[in-house]
């Protein structure tokens, strides 16, 4: 009779027969490495820049309104092509959104920079 053996350490598998981890271990170990090996998806991409702007964004805005330059930003590793949603005020402005964290491209005195904001209940009003 042949054995089957652990997909990650390759021992024998005691028990039922389509076991292919000896224990909870080594089948985390096994995806885990996997995952490691495999090219990162493009929702992986996407959600891990998300939340790396939301990061970025909450790090920078404290008080729930500040100006910040781009390059700043830009060096932190925030990417503005990564946004959830939008929003358009009064003046046509639009701020875009990192889940509840809010930035606006502007130039002041030949300098490029980025107001950030919090989201805000009236925002939803508009």
């Amino acid at each position: 009779m042949k054995h089957k053996r652990c997909e990650n350490c390759e021992k024998d598998l005691v028990g039922r027969t389509d076991k292919k981890f000896c224990d909870a271990y080594c089948k985390s170990a096994y995806h885990y490495k996997k995952s490691i090996d495999e090219a990162p998806s493009f929702y992986n991409k996407v959600d891990n820049q998300l939340k790396k702007n939301r990061r970025i964004l909450k790090h920078y805005n404290k008080a729930g309104k500040a100006t910040v330059r781009t390059t700043i930003l830009l060096e932190d590793g925030f990417d503005p092509n990564f946004f959830t949603h939008y929003w358009k005020n009064a003046k046509g402005q639009v701020y875009l959104f990192v889940y509840e964290y809010g930035f606006l491209k502007t130039v002041e005195r030949d300098n490029e920079k980025y107001v950030l904001v919090i989201w805000q209940d009236y925002m939803s009003n508009e």
